[in-house]
């Protein structure tokens, strides 16, 4: 296993580590978190959808790149609505490529939101009793969004354009409590429908993660992350992932064992020390959410418990309006739930 100085060290004797955009981030957290005592009661909600390069299946009709905006305003604002009357306090917001960035406007689809309907709307979400957090993912599985750039990876322009962008989107959001920057599913397997497969790994992953993540730290918030890294590299992760970093395990099912990976994640997130959100989704279970929260309610340690996650994994379009609404409901039906059996 090689640690982060052994490489730094390695990085420096090659003469190598100056030309490095971003030098890896420390262990330890670079400050201590603040603990909030009200849960996280939050839904995904997507303003960009564009993740998948090619994804043709019956069963995903709505994924793969589309070059316009697709959001159904109407259902944006009633989803929203939904959440705040539902007693949900949190949103986080998929950017991607649905907003024309000042600094990098060439990213945008045709009739992107506008940096100043962007502000306008997070007034509006504020307004609601709602947390808005911004979400850019960077994963290579994921990245279409970023256009052009998804073909630079790990180069210098690359680097150039997600710190342009990670600082741009703090300052939109007036410096958010956290920044989801995603990094899922970045293998081989997932992109099997693409043109264009990449895929980092081992050191160069952790460079690029780290160097993410160090942005987000500039600015004053805490990276956020899907967890799916430590399924294959647990001994890796835990050597390496800082506990400034929060994690979202996600299983999207109702039924838990324990010994099944994607549920043992969560233990072993606890056992090691990380601050948890955990994850569900209604993608194909009613009850993960419910499922979620009686599992992980009982094995993650309250101060590590931040609160819950509910993805839909549907574009904000009215043909998805049924089950975008139906999951922002059952955070509802969980939140009653988890309240009931821990009384203040």
């Amino acid at each position: 296993m090689l640690h982060r100085r052994d490489f730094i060290r390695q990085l420096s004797a090659a003469g190598i580590i100056s030309s490095m955009p971003g030098i890896l981030l420390p262990q330890r957290a670079t400050a201590t978190p603040v603990k909030d005592t009200t849960k996280i009661w939050a839904c995904l909600l997507h303003l960009s959808f564009n993740m998948w390069e090619e994804y043709i299946s019956p069963r995903f009709p709505d994924r793969g790149y589309r070059p316009d905006f697709r959001v159904n305003e109407p259902l944006w604002r009633d989803a929203l609505e939904k959440m705040a009357a539902a007693g949900l306090n949190m949103v986080v917001i998929d950017l991607g490529d649905a907003v024309k960035y000042e600094s990098h406007p060439e990213i945008a689809v045709h009739g992107a939101w506008s940096v100043k309907r962007l502000r306008e709307e997070l007034q509006y979400i504020r307004r609601l009793g709602l947390e808005p957090i911004p979400k850019l993912n960077f994963s290579t599985g994921h990245d279409t969004w970023m256009g052009e750039y998804a073909r630079m990876v790990s180069t210098e322009k690359y680097y150039s354009v997600c710190k342009d962008l990670i600082r741009e989107v703090i300052s939109i959001f007036d410096k958010p409590r956290f920044f989801h920057l995603g990094m899922d599913e970045e293998t081989a397997k997932h992109q099997s429908t693409y043109n264009y497969i990449v895929v980092r790994q081992n050191d160069l992953w952790w460079h690029d993660f780290f160097f993410l993540a160090e942005q987000v730290e500039k600015g004053g918030v805490r990276p956020w992350i899907w967890s799916d890294y430590v399924w294959q590299h647990p001994e890796e992760f835990f050597n390496r992932m800082p506990k400034s970093v929060l994690q979202s395990n996600w299983y999207y099912k109702s039924a838990f064992d324990e010994t099944q990976t994607y549920v043992k994640a969560y233990i072993d997130l606890e056992a090691h020390g990380y601050d948890q959100v955990p994850c569900a989704s209604n993608f194909n279970d009613d009850q993960s959410m419910q499922g979620t929260v009686q599992f992980c309610s009982k094995r993650i340690a309250n101060q590590r418990l931040y609160g819950f996650l509910q993805t839909v994994w549907k574009s904000t379009t009215e043909a998805n309006r049924e089950p975008i609404l139906k999951g922002i409901a059952l955070v509802g039906e969980a939140k009653k739930m988890y309240i009931q059996d821990h009384p203040l």
